[in-house]
């Protein structure tokens, strides 16, 4: 039996090995265009936010959560009379950290709105749970925790990406008066509720079957050894970074981004990634969804998302009537770092018309759906400049 395991485990890391090396060969030339333009892009930005306030929030089975919360700057927001400005709270994804949100939340704190955000555990500078705690069931409880201590009360708008969505979900199948009583709005970011099992990354329907199966057998493995993981990625930088952008983005980003993603990502221990990594093809909360009928709700995704396609995203619009669907173009998983401004005019957007459709009392059920298809054209002009400059120098 463990000459078989370690046969199988063997053979999931060889199916990862070849499909790295599969997409290296098919897309090193892209990478290497994109790294050009995407360093003309660059800026000195830290990426780094200081909060008004950091807290620990202590879950239900004891393990910290780090929060952090930004106070509104400048005068509050107009709000339609009646109706108190909500916090705005967001979720990340999984082995990210709060810090995804960078854009955001400047633009949200800016805009007059007290904005929340939070390390889910194991991830960032939350603490550690047991096997056991990593699923999104536990998710959902810790995020109720958050919101208890932090915001106990007044109007709320969720946000939530990939894991952080599902996360939502879980909440609201845990607390549903709470979803009914205080949130004003809701946003799915390139998130799914289920049916994960059949994404195949853009590895092909046989090859991404494979390594759904043996995947976290091989990522087990090596829990134990985050010592060597470690000395792995301090050799092999360029291909971490490599992994990252083909994954993560679709269009060129500046490589601190790309940086500042694979830090957040591979700075999550092993052991943490290989647990949460068994829970989501059973993943399934449609149920859940029925929750947020009547609230204000933004579905929004990357037309090129790898990870979370499109259909996902349809799935949700489709069991929330009068959900807004937005999908950006050259766009892929990590949407809100590879477009900002896109994502942060689009909360902005959600966050008022949920204010007005609390003051207005507006039944959302019988709301039209909207689908929109969005260009980041402010994006695209600085990527041509970026090229020009480039293609002068050469």
């Amino acid at each position: 039996m463990r000459t078989r395991r370690r046969t199988l485990t063997g053979l999931g890391v060889g199916l990862s090995a070849a499909a790295a090396t599969a997409a290296v060969s098919v897309v090193a030339d892209r990478l290497v265009r994109a790294r050009q333009t995407a360093r003309a892009l660059d800026s000195l930005d830290t990426y780094e936010e200081q909060a008004s306030s950091e807290v620990v929030v202590i879950a239900s089975d004891g393990v910290e959560l780090h929060v952090e919360i930004d106070e509104p700057e400048g005068r509050p927001v107009a709000a339609p009379t009646g109706v108190p400005v909500p916090t705005v709270v967001f979720c990340h994804g999984y082995t990210l950290s709060l810090r995804s949100w960078v854009f955001q939340r400047r633009a949200l704190k800016a805009a007059g709105y007290r904005v929340v955000l939070w390390d889910h555990r194991g991830h960032g500078k939350s603490g550690a749970g047991s096997k056991e705690s990593y699923d999104v069931d536990q998710l959902g409880r810790d995020l109720g925790a958050v919101i208890s201590q932090v915001v106990p009360k007044g109007p709320l708008v969720l946000v939530g990406h990939s894991m952080g969505g599902m996360t939502l979900m879980a909440l609201a199948l845990h607390e549903p008066e709470l979803i009914r009583e205080r949130v004003l709005g809701v946003a799915f970011v390139a998130t799914s509720p289920g049916g994960l099992s059949a994404v195949s990354w853009g590895l092909g329907s046989m090859l991404g079957r494979a390594v759904h199966r043996l995947g976290p057998a091989a990522v087990g493995q090596l829990a134990g050894r985050q010592g060597l993981v470690n000395a792995a990625r301090r050799a092999g930088r360029d291909i971490e970074e490599f992994l990252v952008d083909r994954y993560s983005f679709a269009s060129p980003v500046p490589l601190s981004i790309v940086q500042l993603t694979a830090d957040m990502i591979f700075g999550t221990r092993i052991e943490v990634i290989s647990e949460f990594m068994e829970t989501f093809d059973k993943h399934d909360k449609r149920e859940a969804l029925e929750k947020f009928i009547g609230v204000e709700t933004l579905v929004i995704n990357g037309v090129q998302d790898l990870l979370t396609p499109p259909q996902h995203s349809e799935e949700i619009v489709r069991l929330i009537p009068g959900a807004e669907h937005v999908l950006i173009d050259d766009a892929g998983h990590i949407i809100m770092l590879e477009h900002g401004e896109v994502v942060s005019e689009q909360l902005l957007a959600l966050t008022a018309r949920a204010q007005r459709a609390a003051a207005a009392h507006i039944d959302l059920r019988r709301k039209p759906r909207v689908r929109r298809l969005v260009t980041d054209l402010a994006k695209r002009r600085r990527v041509e400049k970026a090229k020009e400059r480039h293609d002068n120098v050469s």
